[in-house]
Parts: structure tokens; sequence; C-alpha cells
């Protein structure tokens, strides 16, 4: 069912729900308001009438996290996008995540929805994205395309931005694993300079550990792969609940961020665990950037799957 609402800062509101499990998908940015199963929510979004916080839920492409000072170059030219974060003199999140995206296709348990990324400065390639969510017995899940709409190849990174939650325990009591065998090391701008191996270090993570009071806002690489190809990262309460979040092969990073940087009640309320094709600033690094070939349609999914 599509519930228009003027009003919402976050436009056209879709819910989906199926088997227990219930989300709600929005027209800004076509991303993730809500997710939750039998009425406890493993996701920290967001109201209604509320702005989108902290990019909770949110679609980001065609690049994930910051390019220092919005510069890369690709091929034989250099391109300036906007500083979209302004203080730190960075590029961040991509292009997608404030847009209207439109309704494809919808069924009680799954809803489509696309946008079409017009060429522009500092990105001159244009792109069509569409992503299904779908909830059912396994969970939460998302299958994302994106096809370069161009006449030449286009540099592209993909992820999202989900903040997970379990009932009545905080940040600081739950348990993390993260199947990461190194961490980027970043500058004052959290941007990265270097990286390193986690293992006998404060960030091994690769078994799993209470969080404490460590404060996380890292990109986690060298990922241990299930024999599917794919990795997931769990969080898991003193009284044994469970939450685990899921990515294909195409992913070959892991975003953690404690939150520690939001202000208000969602100081530290929360995990954000995000996947991602490629860390901060792969346009001018080169790392695990897709080059797209024109008509090429790059494809992933990810999920979420509540525990005990």
């Amino acid at each position: 069912m599509e519930n228009v609402t003027g009003t919402s800062p976050s436009g056209a509101q879709w819910t989906i729900a199926a088997d227990g499990h219930e989300a709600v998908v929005v027209e800004v940015g076509g991303g993730l308001r809500t997710y939750r199963r039998d009425g406890v929510d493993y996701l920290d979004g967001y109201a209604a009438d509320e702005l989108c916080p902290g990019s909770a839920g949110q679609v980001l492409a065609p690049w994930p996290n910051r390019i220092r000072d919005g510069v890369y170059t690709f091929g034989d030219r250099k391109l300036q996008l906007d500083l979209s974060e302004p203080a730190r003199h960075n590029a961040i999140h991509g292009l997608v995540n404030w847009s209207a995206w439109q309704l494809v296709e919808q069924s009680p348990e799954s809803v489509t929805v696309g946008y079409d990324l017009p060429a522009r400065p500092g990105y001159p390639w244009a792109l069509r994205l569409r992503t299904r969510w779908s909830v059912g017995a396994d969970g939460l899940r998302a299958e994302h395309e994106v096809t370069n709409l161009a006449g030449e190849e286009a540099p592209f990174g993909f992820s999202v931005h989900p903040y997970l939650r379990l009932p009545d325990a905080a940040v600081d009591e739950l348990s993390l694993r993260v199947p990461g065998r190194n961490r980027v090391l970043l500058d004052s701008r959290l941007l990265p300079v270097a990286a390193t191996e986690v293992a006998g270090t404060e960030y091994d993570f690769t078994e799993p550990r209470k969080i404490g009071d460590a404060v996380l806002d890292l990109a986690f690489g060298d990922v241990v792969r299930d024999t599917d190809g794919g990795s997931s990262v769990t969080l898991a309460a003193p009284g044994g609940a469970e939450v685990h979040i899921w990515a294909d092969r195409e992913f070959g990073w892991w975003q953690v961020f404690t939150g520690d940087t939001l202000t208000g009640e969602r100081h530290r309320r929360s995990v954000a665990v995000e996947p991602m094709t490629c860390p901060a600033d792969a346009f001018r690094s080169g790392r695990d950037v897709i080059a797209l070939a024109p008509g090429q349609t790059w494809r992933g999914a990810w999920g979420i799957r509540p525990g005990a």
C-alpha cells in the first residue's frame, strides 16, 4: 500500500510485510526508514515526520563515504564534485540519497523503486538505479541494480547505511563480530591514510567481542568470505538476542560506526553497519572502484536477519 504524505520530509511511504516482518521504504533516497519483526525494531530508523538523520537507511551511490576535496581523476579527466561535507572539505555519500525515487513495482511483501541519475559536472555519467526491497521468513532483503546509461566507462561504488539495534541493549553491552582482517587508518578528516591488520589489536572483531567503550567509525577490509563468497556481521545482546547483516560477494568492505558524533537521543544508541563495495576515497585511490562499461549493469544484494 502506498501512503503519500505531502508533509513528510521523506516523501511517499511504502510499507511491505510478510511472516511477521515489516519494513517502510521511502521516496526520498529510495532508502529504508523502518524494519521490525513481530513488532520489535531491529533498525534504528526515524519517524515519518522527521528528516532522515545521520544517513539512516540511505542508499549511497555512485560512491560511499568520502572523497578528499571532492577531486578525483578518471581516464584523462580531472573532476570536481560539490563539497557536501563542507566542514571537512569532502564530498560524501554519493548523489542519490536526497533524490526523489519512483515506484516501479509493488506487492504486499516487496517494493521496487528506481531513480535515473543524470550526468552532471563532477560526475558526467548517467546511471539507472533500481532497488527491490522485500521481507519474508528469512528477514529483510535488498537487491540493487545499477546500469551505466552513458556511452563510456563510469567509475562506480555502492553502499547502504542502516543503523542496527537490539531491544533493551545499549551499544556498550553489545557483542560485535566483523569478518575483516584489516582496518583503514584515518586522518582528522576521516579520510584513509593507510591500512593495518587487526590481529592482536583492540580492533580485532573477527571473533565476537564486546564493544564496551570502543569508538568505532572504521572500514574493515580483507574480509573472511563465507562459502558462497559473501560475508556477514553479527551484533548480539547479553540476553541472547542477535541480529545479522549479510552481503553477497560484491561487497568486500564493512563500515562500522557506533554513532559517537551523532547528537541528542541518537548519540551512541545504535550501530551503523554498512556493506561497501569500496572504501572511502576510492575514486582517488582506485581501490576496488568498479569501472562500469557502457550499458553494463552491476548487481548486488544484502539483508538483515534477526536471530534469537
